[in-house]
């Protein structure tokens, strides 16, 4: 798994790989760039590229065991895959930080407690074996319209 946290404009990630128990890599790149949309995905690295597809709207015929947030055309959005209805999005404020994958609860903590998305990671990284080596960030540039 991993941690990707989201604060004030800013995603913050990992860079660790693990299969089952073990670390595999601390060089992992979290970070995938698909015609201008960007994927920050956590879960199985093999499914990455199936649940990247189903965005673009190619159907998976397995389950796909990761999901992540994706900025695509300005917007902050979380996506996953369900195995009877495909692809899922859900587009979230800026306003609000959030986090993801193993560490989440920890990133969370730590930036109900002022941290920054980029603190919150490193504070998961303290706790969270799935969470480790370098810690990246993005500057994102948002909008959000609220649905009524």
């Amino acid at each position: 798994m991993t941690t990707i946290a989201y604060k004030d404009g800013v995603i913050a990630y990992d860079n660790r790989q693990t299969r089952g128990d073990r670390i595999v890599s601390d060089s992992c790149s979290k970070c995938e760039k698909v015609n201008d949309v960007l994927f920050f995905l956590s879960g199985a690295v093999c499914d990455e590229k199936a649940l990247i597809a189903a965005y673009f709207g190619t159907p998976s015929p397995a389950p796909v065991e990761c999901s992540g947030y994706v900025v695509d055309a300005g917007k902050l959005m979380m996506v996953g895959h369900a195995n009877k209805t495909g692809i899922w999005k859900q587009e979230l404020d800026p306003a609000n930080p959030d986090a993801i994958g193993s560490g989440a609860a920890y990133a969370m903590a730590a930036m109900d407690m002022g941290a920054s998305a980029e603190d919150a990671v490193r504070a998961a990284m303290k706790r969270d074996i799935y969470t480790g080596g370098k810690v990246r960030t993005l500057e994102l540039s948002l909008q959000f319209i609220p649905t009524a």
